[in-house]
């Protein structure tokens, strides 16, 4: 199961209560390993008042919070039932679990208010012999032939079937042996 972020609709004006009561719930339900961050994106801008320069803080998307989550029963009831929380953007019906935003578009609104994607560290090196820890090539072992530190991401040559196959794998799937 991978995480996504998704778009979670609330009473306007009460972003910053629901990201609040999010984090409580996600705590005190010990839920951290399936719901992670809570965003509520927001621009600065400099208004000048009385000659007076004060920077404001102005939601990017009134009535809503972005919330990075690993989608089960149990993370979607969390959310769902948090008050102020009046429903996920994209579920067609109240049972139906909801479409996570694209990557890009994540990155994009991330990007925007300054925050990267917690990258991995990378501690690999190329040409490097490393074991598959999860994924469709699980316990496959290979060499790094390229990285991707920006994407967090390698290309790891992995024998299938008699022959040396291309895979590319975020860091967080491989290991050094």
């Amino acid at each position: 199961m991978e995480k996504n972020w998704y778009v979670v609709h609330t009473y306007s004006g009460y972003e910053n209560k629901v990201k609040a009561n999010l984090e409580k719930r996600v705590e005190s339900m010990g839920m951290q390993d399936k719901i992670f961050r809570v965003i509520v994106p927001e621009d600065e801008e400099t208004d000048i008042k009385n000659g007076k320069k004060k920077t404001i803080k102005r939601k990017v998307f009134p009535g809503y919070v972005l919330v990075e989550i690993i989608m089960t029963d149990d993370s979607w009831y969390v959310v769902r039932n948090t008050p102020g929380v009046t429903g996920f953007v994209g579920s067609s019906g109240s049972g139906s679990k909801p479409t996570p935003m694209l990557p890009e578009e994540a990155d994009f609104i991330l990007k925007r208010m300054g925050m990267e994607e917690k990258r991995a560290e990378v501690n690999f090196e190329m040409g490097e012999t490393v074991t598959v820890k999860e994924g469709p090539f699980a316990n496959f072992t290979g060499k790094i032939e390229d990285m991707d530190l920006d994407k967090g991401k390698a290309k790891v040559m992995v024998n299938m079937f008699g022959r040396e196959t291309p895979v590319e794998l975020d860091f967080t799937q491989i290991d050094k042996i």
